[in-house]
This record gives structure tokens, sequence and C-alpha cells, in this order.
């Protein structure tokens, strides 16, 4: 069986210049639109080069944070899942990337009830954490287990620490035993059954990584995060992304990634 992180099929959204207006946790100027196009560029032949097939679909410039395509949706080789953002501003997101996924999937099930983001679903070997926040509300985390399990996959509903924007904001899949989180959500012990590789304190904005085949994107400006992966023996790509990260993006909710057997 595949390992969860090995993929041949990913579907990205080109930013538009509305993607400079895109939401902030923490408010902060506008990055720079050229630089935002320039990083996605290269997120884009990173997934390429790890051998991914893309789709890649025309910007939104009605909704800034559009190119953040696995907030409203979830993708798995049996099938895909629309969601409900919890942020309103991106609810018609969900619209747009339903007649795509309908063409590359056989099943596309829709969240029936409450808030979900892609953002706060990580999918492990043996489970699917769903964690709690201010975009995902338990009503929306419950709905998504039960579409998850008609999937296949188990899923844990997890609380995480208020400062958490997403549960992949401050963590991430290395391989099928290991975790990289920041220290605040590996002292809440979601991933007690897990190795968990802490996050060097200052460098909590790296926390999110994309392990992709038998390579790690993750952000060229967290050099301790860096050496720590390289320490386990990982293929380690490092990819510019200071501008993006303004708008609170991470490598994971940039692309919805799957293995087609076709």
């Amino acid at each position: 069986m595949p390992e969860v992180f090995e993929f041949n099929r990913a579907i990205l959204r080109r930013p538009g210049q509305s993607v400079v207006s895109g939401l902030r946790a923490s408010g902060g100027p506008d990055p720079d639109f050229a630089a935002v196009v320039a990083e996605h560029a290269g997120y884009a032949q990173a997934l390429a080069q790890a051998g991914l097939a893309l789709t890649m679909l025309d910007p939104l410039e009605a909704f800034p944070d559009a190119i953040f395509v696995e907030d409203p949706a979830l993708v798995f080789p049996e099938g895909a899942v629309l969601l409900n953002p919890g942020t309103p501003s991106r609810a018609g997101e969900v619209a747009e990337l339903g007649p795509v996924l309908e063409q590359q999937f056989e099943r596309v099930l829709n969240l029936p009830g409450g808030h979900a983001d892609g953002g706060d679903v990580l999918v492990m070997p043996d489970k699917v954490f769903i964690g709690l926040s201010a975009r995902t509300d338990r009503e929306g985390a419950e709905a998504l287990s039960g579409l998850l399990d008609q999937l296949g996959y188990r899923a844990v509903i997890a609380e995480t620490p208020a400062e958490v924007l997403h549960l992949k904001t401050a963590s991430s899949l290395l391989d099928a035993e290991t975790v990289l989180a920041t220290p605040a959500l590996a002292a809440s012990g979601i991933f007690a059954d897990y190795r968990v590789i802490e996050v060097p304190e200052g460098e909590e904005g790296g926390a999110n990584v994309l392990r992709v085949n038998d390579q790690v994107i993750a952000g060229a400006g967290y050099p301790r995060i860096l050496d720590r992966l390289d320490s386990l023996g990982l293929s380690v790509v490092p990819l510019a992304n200071s501008a993006i990260a303004m708008i609170d993006a991470g490598f994971t909710c940039m692309s919805l990634r799957w293995r087609s057997a076709h």
C-alpha cells in the first residue's frame, strides 16, 4: 500500500493580483505581488520535479485566498471532499473547485454542516487528525469525520492550542512515524503515539513543511529546521516563501495532492 505522502497528481491555482489582500492572522503589510508569483512558481516546479503531474487553475480575483486550494477541499485516492471554510470570505471558493474535482474523481462528498478548513486536517498512516481552531468548529469536524469514514479513513478530533491558526500551521508529517511540531503543539499530547521532532525556538513559522514522495519541501528562511531535517536523512528542498508567508501561506495548503491509479 502506498504511503500517505506518495503522490503523482496535484491541483494548484495561480495567484491573482488580489492575493496581496489575502487574510492574515496577525496583520502586517501586503506582500509584493511579483514575489508571491515567483514563490508560487518555485513551489509548482518543486512538485513537478518530485514527479507530480500538475493541473494549474486560473486565478480567482474575487477570492484573494484562492491559491490555498487545500482549505476548501480535501482529496484522497478514494475521492474528494468539498469543505466549508470557517472564514465567510472564502465560502465561494468551494463552488469554484467543485467542477474541477468532479472531473478528476468519481466520488465527491460535501460537508453537510459546520465549518472545516483543510489546513486543520493532517493525514497520518493510521488515522486522520482534524484539529479544532478558529476556522474548524466541532460541528464541522464531526461532519468531516463521518465523510472520512465513508472513504475508509478513521478520524480523530484534536484540541489545538489557542495560538494555532491551523493544525498544519504548527505540525507536518515527515514520515510514517514522525511529525514536525511546534513545542506548544508537541506539549498538547496530540502526537503521543509518534516520534515528534520539535521546531527550534524562534522558527515556529517554519513548522509547515510538505513531504511529497521522497522529498520534504521546507522554508529556506529557517536554517535550524533545515539542519534538523537534514540530520534525519531526509531529502530536503528549501524554497523561498517569505512573501507568501505574509498572508499565512503554508506549503501544504497551496496544492491538492493525491495518488491516482490512472
